[in-house]
């Protein structure tokens, strides 16, 4: 499957749900269903290989240590970029471009600047391992407890402060509709930078937010799963996102990338059969924008 903007081939990121545990069929599943992509997990020297061996792509493999690259123990930030540095290695000779980080510090509860200031110091030394395998650092916006990069704000403090291009951006409108930031305004000040995109996308839904508003939690109602009362992320085509617009900006910028589903949505998370309708419906909606 490829967009029809921009024709970005189309693939989906695996969540470890029961049917994408064992590799072989999980692959045999995705060259039935016309996906040629996989973004794989903190596994790589391992899964990327038996994706790419079997004629697919890998979309992203994620860093290999995350929390203590930022880590105020100098020692553990040290050991941390020499531990990923190799992994970075391994993994883009196998043919892997993006490596997927959220900026999640290690003690979350400490001050912001400060962790920023960890990991802007071990993001600088790792950088030319990126450079060196061809590779990108691709940071989503989770805007999750103590997350340091997933506004404009930081994410443009971030690359003010360690300039090198291997620095990237993993592009996901759902995070930002759900902060209340324009996806498409950030797209374009950001395009620059973005080495893959996340298909998955946002609801915000009025008669909740009226009702609960968007600042405690509900007394009554029940959240939901991916979301709260008055937002959930969905597949592409349940949401906000304009996605034939993301896919002109991403073409006329000369993006070269892949689409992947990240599948989190309520209404497809119960059983095996339904998280693949929900990986294969998202897909399909793409396919036509």
């Amino acid at each position: 499957m490829n967009t029809r903007t921009g024709n970005f081939p189309i693939g989906w990121r695996r969540r470890n749900f029961d049917w994408e545990k064992n590799m072989d069929p999980m692959i045999a599943w995705a060259k039935a269903n016309d996906l040629g992509l996989i973004d794989v997990g903190r596994d790589g020297e391992t899964s990327a290989k038996a994706v790419i061996d079997a004629g697919l792509k890998v979309g992203s493999a994620d860093l290999a240590v995350w929390e203590a690259m930022i880590s105020a123990d100098k020692g553990k930030r040290k050991e941390a970029v020499a531990q990923n540095a190799e992994y970075i290695k391994n993994v883009a000779a196998l043919g892997v471009s993006n490596f997927f980080m959220c900026m999640l510090p290690e003690n979350r509860d400490g001050g912001r600047a400060e962790n920023f200031g960890y990991m802007v110091e071990s993001y600088g030394e790792l950088a030319p391992a990126f450079e060196a395998a061809g590779a990108h650092l691709v940071i989503e916006g989770w805007p999750g407890p103590a997350s340091l990069v997933c506004t404009p704000e930081t994410y443009g403090a971030f690359f003010e402060q360690v300039p090198s291009m291997a620095m990237g951006v993993n592009y996901d409108p759902s995070h930002l509709l759900r902060m209340g930031i324009d996806p498409l305004r950030f797209l374009r000040e950001f395009k620059d930078r973005v080495y893959h995109v996340h298909g998955k996308d946002c609801m915000i839904i009025q008669e909740n937010q009226y009702r609960y508003g968007n600042l405690q939690e509900p007394t009554f109602g029940q959240k939901f799963g991916y979301g709260a009362m008055h937002w959930r992320y969905t597949i592409p085509g349940h949401g906000l996102t304009d996605w034939i617009e993301v896919f002109t900006i991403l073409k006329n910028n000369g993006y070269r990338g892949a689409v992947c589903i990240e599948l989190e949505d309520h209404y497809f998370d119960k059983t095996d059969e339904a998280t693949q309708l929900g990986v294969l419906q998202g897909a399909r909606f793409l396919t036509g924008c």
